[in-house]
């Protein structure tokens, strides 16, 4: 019987509001619809792991990946740090995309519009080999489409030598910048360019390996994943 990740279900379509997640500037920017939130976790490639061992606090960056409701977080059992994250296993974890260069007529009103999204909650590791394996799966394919039908999987000695970490997504919150620039009405006629330019995620044609033989080419998959026509960033920017 092949293996399934299990989460905690959550029908709920939003999240509820913690001290935590309460936004105290700008709380209109705040978003706890979870389909939302889990947009961003599933946009983002790299997120940031906040933890404390001891008395020291530590922020890392990692892959992450979402299966359902929980995060999956990829580090190595190598990791000290990560080892010593049992006795206090609680973590932040933040994903952030840039959408774009706010550039207002004054320096003070210059800002970036974003998408960002904080987690908060208990990192476990996971031991379950077929989790494990599954998990790595769902990394590899969040990268790029399809990928990992076309690689060798993992050996035993590699999913040692890997760590999985999984935060159940219980208490999270969103903010939203989506916004042209903030300027005052008395600078309106200042003779600067304002507005904003978008930033988006952009592939290139693909560099292959030295140790590649002339014959073998990119896969129609991966291909298709870099050609792929994506959304222009902000376009449903609101107006002021």
């Amino acid at each position: 019987m092949e293996h399934e990740m299990t989460t905690t279900s959550h029908p709920t379509g939003q999240f509820e509001r913690s001290e935590r997640t309460k936004l105290r500037r700008f709380p209109d920017r705040a978003n706890y619809d979870r389909d939302e939130v889990y947009a961003v976790l599933d946009e983002a490639l790299v997120c940031h792991m906040g933890y404390q061992v001891e008395d020291q606090p530590y922020v890392i960056p990692t892959l992450c990946v979402r299966v359902g409701d929980a995060l999956y977080l990829h580090g190595s059992a190598a990791s000290r740090s990560l080892r010593n994250m049992n006795a206090a296993p609680r973590v932040c974890v933040t994903a952030t995309i840039i959408d774009g260069l706010v550039l207002a007529r004054t320096a003070f009103n210059h800002s970036i519009n974003y998408r960002s999204v904080v987690v908060f909650g208990e990192a476990e590791s996971v031991t379950d080999p077929d989790e494990k394996l599954l998990a790595l799966k769902q990394f590899t394919d969040a990268v790029v489409d399809e990928r990992w039908s076309e690689v060798r999987a993992p050996t035993t000695q590699e999913l040692k030598a890997t760590e999985i970490l999984k935060v159940e997504l219980l208490e999270a919150v969103m903010k939203v910048r989506n916004a042209p620039p903030a300027d005052e009405p008395e600078h309106f006629e200042d003779d600067t360019w304002a507005g904003v330019v978008p930033v988006g995620l952009t592939f290139y044609p693909p560099v292959p390996d030295p140790a590649l033989p002339d014959h073998i080419q990119p896969s129609a998959t991966l291909t298709e994943f870099i050609e792929r026509e994506r959304p222009h960033p902000f376009a449903g920017m609101r107006k002021r």
